[in-house]
């Protein structure tokens, strides 16, 4: 039950900006800028990173979540996404994917575990300066929605089935503001 009172049954941060609209919509229009818009990362690529982040942060309904969007845009390689999670020095991504993890997970626990080499590493496997601005962005990002939806303890389904048609509809719609119950 979330520390809060919000519409019940609606699952993570749905039902966190639905309490508060005014800062709920800059959130969803932030992810939807970020995980959609125009970028060099595909948006399979960029689920991943809010994949990995919410991963390392247990954040279950952000991981979940974005793990089945992820799932979806990658189709026939949908497995990627649970080699990601479970250990990405050994998943199946580019090398310059890798390295771009590697600085997503450092910015998760603190941005100036960030350094030099580790943008080196990831020029020398093809990334440019936008790669890597989105990348640290997207982590940085999903560290806040984390600690908002497990800060605020709401409703993270425990059904499978639930996420899978999260990450349809986020796959095919991207970051909506919710209407209000």
């Amino acid at each position: 039950m979330a520390h809060i009172k919000v519409p019940e049954g609606v699952p993570g941060i749905r039902s966190l900006v639905m309490f508060r609209p005014e800062t709920g919509k800059p959130l969803y229009e932030l992810a939807q800028i970020l995980l959609r818009d125009e970028s060099p990362l595909s948006p399979a690529e960029r689920e991943l990173i809010a994949t990995h982040v919410s991963s390392r942060n247990e954040c279950m309904f952000c991981m979940s979540s974005h793990a089945a969007a992820a799932r979806e845009l990658l189709g026939d390689q949908k497995e990627v996404v649970d080699c990601v999670i479970k250990d990405v020095n050994t998943a199946p991504v580019s090398p310059k994917m890798k390295a771009l993890l590697n600085i997503a997970g450092k910015v998760q626990v603190n941005g100036k575990q960030v350094k030099p080499e580790d943008i080196e590493e990831a020029r020398q496997h093809g990334a440019h300066d936008r790669d890597i601005h989105d990348t640290v962005l997207i982590a940085a990002t999903f560290s806040l929605f984390n600690r908002y939806v497990d800060g605020l303890a709401s409703f993270t389904p425990t059904d499978p089935k639930a996420y899978e048609e999260m990450g349809k509809r986020m796959s095919s719609m991207g970051y909506v503001l919710p209407q209000p119950a």
